[in-house]
């Protein structure tokens, strides 16, 4: 079949539009190697910038643990002044704890028995006489056991992982409880009436400074060719209130 082309110029577009459509083709084609290539670009660069982030961050970490440690190295080194100065006042102040721990326990009871037998003097009635007063307990200064039984005031088994400090004030607080204990003491005496004997324990029992009387013995014995009744009575001592307990200062003046 024959065509004719009455419109001049058809053709030519016609072979230009074929050809721009074949250009396109192979374009396309060119591009779409193309995405892979930038794929594979974008994979090592993403890739690349990844290990670089991460080495910066890893680089700053270690800059940052590497400030904190000489920091803290500093730190060590000043404070190790401080504490070794701490460790020495601690020491001093816990001796000092114990010897005043000592002490105290020597004045409180200094005056004890000047007062047990203030109060024996003054509970004793009429036709009564006393033939014994006498300590049946251990003595309750704290200094004599500290010195001649720190075996004993040691730290056992249990505080063997206690530090120095901690074991002198567990021995000071020790001394301490040791000189508040009670001193049992024992009385014997001879009264021609029974009822006196009953009136001396009570007056005694009565006493701020005396505990616990009781009568362990009573004997009808002959004194002077007289039968008078022979007792035994055990008791000890009691921390009296505060305020019945008076102290005044006493100064040594210059000669």
């Amino acid at each position: 079949m024959i065509q004719v082309n009455l419109l001049p110029g058809t053709a030519a577009k016609s072979r230009d539009r074929s050809f721009n459509l074949g250009g396109m083709i192979a374009g396309a084609t060119a591009g779409v190697r193309d995405k892979f290539m930038l794929a594979a670009v974008a994979s090592v660069g993403t890739v690349v910038l990844a290990v670089g982030l991460l080495f910066m961050s890893q680089s700053n970490l270690e800059r940052n643990l590497t400030e904190r440690e000489q920091k803290a190295l500093q730190d060590s080194a000043r404070y190790k002044v401080v504490l070794a100065a701490k460790e020495k006042a601690e020491a001093t102040r816990d001796s000092l704890y114990q010897q005043v721990a000592i002490i105290k326990s020597i004045d409180d009871s200094r005056f004890l028995w000047p007062h047990l037998l203030e109060e024996i003097s003054n509970a004793l009635p009429q036709y009564t006489w006393l033939t014994l007063v006498t300590q049946t307990s251990a003595p309750p200064s704290a200094a004599f056991q500290d010195t001649v039984k720190k075996a004993r005031n040691a730290p056992v088994d249990t505080t063997k992982k206690m530090s120095d400090a901690e074991a002198k004030k567990i021995r000071a607080d020790a001394i301490l409880a040791d000189a508040a204990r009670a001193t049992k003491f024992r009385i014997v005496g001879h009264t021609v009436d029974i009822q006196a004997l009953t009136l001396f324990m009570k007056t005694l029992e009565a006493s701020p400074y005396i505990q616990n009387v009781q009568i362990t013995r009573s004997e009808l014995v002959i004194v002077d060719t007289k039968e008078v009744t022979e007792f035994q009575l055990e008791a000890e001592s009691q921390q009296p209130p505060a305020f019945l307990v008076k102290t005044v200062s006493y100064a040594l003046g210059d000669k």
